[in-house]
């Protein structure tokens, strides 16, 4: 049987080698069984703790647990890559902030909240960076596709749960997203839509 610091190790080494998020059947599977879920949760708790005040931390996110470097270092690794991540549109911003908050919608429903028709584009856009996917149909004429986020959305917030999305405002700083009136929030949060009971924010 492996000692708790040998895991550590172990799990350490594996997160710091894969380019994505690792869940707990994913990590489990390093130790053939031999570690219990609950155990190695608090491993990875305990080894997260021990990375605090480091140039690196260890986060747990919505598709599982990943090293990343500590937000108050991004200006500096951002020197080392000085080309400007994409900006997107204000439109692209309020329709993803609608899916967000209120889903899982139609693009009839984002109409509705925004006043305007939604493009393709717009929603092609948000599909192509991962953000946003179809779970399923609404049952009315035409079976609109019902739009909810998806893990990559919540990882690239570095979020476990949609219980922690921040204000708009944070959302449109941290995905390098113009910035949205105060109103647009106002709306996504107050309107009704009638739709479904929400989503989980996951592709499954």
């Amino acid at each position: 049987m492996r000692s708790p610091a040998e895991v550590k190790r172990i799990l350490e080494a594996a997160l710091l080698a894969s380019p994505e998020p690792l869940g707990l059947p994913e990590l489990k599977k390093l130790f053939d069984g031999e570690i219990a879920t609950d155990t190695l949760r608090n491993l990875l708790a305990e080894l997260a703790e021990e990375w605090k005040g480091r140039a690196v931390e260890l986060v747990h996110v919505a598709s599982g647990w990943r090293f990343q470097t500590a937000a108050e270092f991004h200006p500096y690794i951002e020197r080392l890559a000085p080309e400007k991540p994409p900006r997107y549109s204000r439109a692209v911003m309020e329709t993803l902030a609608i899916i967000a908050y209120r889903q899982p919608v139609t693009r009839g429903d984002i109409e509705d909240v925004r006043g305007v028709t939604v493009s393709s584009q717009i929603i092609q856009t948000l599909e192509a960076r991962g953000w946003i996917d179809v779970v399923g149909h609404r049952e009315t004429p035409g079976r609109p596709a019902l739009y909810a986020t998806t893990r990559e959305f919540l990882d690239d917030l570095g979020l476990r749960s949609l219980e922690e999305l921040p204000p708009l405002e944070q959302i449109a700083t941290t995905l390098a997203l113009e910035p949205t009136p105060a109103a647009t929030e106002a709306a996504v949060r107050s309107e009704e839509v009638d739709t479904e009971q929400p989503a989980t924010g996951t592709n499954g």
